[in-house]
């Protein structure tokens, strides 16, 4: 059985939102796109790449799909390893409204998303993988069905956006699995989902 794996970009507020590109995603009036861009040193890309390459399929949201459908097949250098995964292994978008996607290898997940969600992570060898997908992937980890999210924060506050964490989001706990910090300043931070969270307290006992 796959495992279903969440990378995602996140400033220190906890934006998701564009980190790409000033036209990326301008929802709400955000016009803060491209922050993540100025941060993409050589050991982002290599993080980056060693996910791409144990990716089996991608599960992907409506906008973060557009996105990439709009950019990597323009990419044919069949040497980039993350275009050549993109371009050539199965990707599936949770939609509603899409109902001819153009890029090849695509199959739309209109249904009952939880369970194609689980069938897919049976089926698929090698990572089920997310990419951004804010969306899909707070749907997901409200339902218990990732396994593996790996934080990349960058070291930029922007005080608007589209939130992974946004409040009212189901209480989680996580295991830590692994970790770096990149050249440039990026936090990279690996996890597995652990159930709920355990409370304490610092609380003094009271004097008897």
């Amino acid at each position: 059985m796959g495992k279903l794996v969440l990378t995602t970009f996140l400033t220190l507020d906890g934006v998701y939102q564009a980190p790409g590109g000033p036209s990326e995603d301008t929802r709400d009036g955000f016009d803060q796109g491209g922050w993540s861009v100025p941060y993409g040193d050589e050991d982002f890309v290599r993080f980056v790449t060693g996910v791409f390459d144990r990716a089996g399929a991608f599960l992907l949201g409506r906008v973060t799909y557009d996105i990439f459908a709009a950019h990597w097949p323009r990419v044919t250098d069949p040497d980039d390893p993350i275009a050549a995964r993109l371009n050539g292994l199965p990707k599936y978008v949770a939609s509603t409204t899409l109902t001819d996607p153009g890029w090849a290898g695509t199959t739309v997940l209109g249904g009952d998303l939880a369970a194609e969600v689980a069938a897919l992570k049976e089926r698929t060898d090698g990572e089920l993988q997310i990419h951004g997908s804010g969306a899909l992937a707070r749907s997901l980890l409200a339902r218990d069905l990732v396994d593996t999210v790996h934080l990349l924060t960058f070291p930029v506050v922007l005080g608007a956006g589209r939130r992974l964490f946004p409040e009212g989001a189901v209480p989680t706990a996580f295991r830590h699995t692994g970790g770096q910090v990149t050249g440039a300043g990026v936090s990279v931070q690996s996890y597995d989902l652990a159930g709920r969270p355990e409370y304490g307290s610092y609380q003094l006992p009271e004097n008897t």
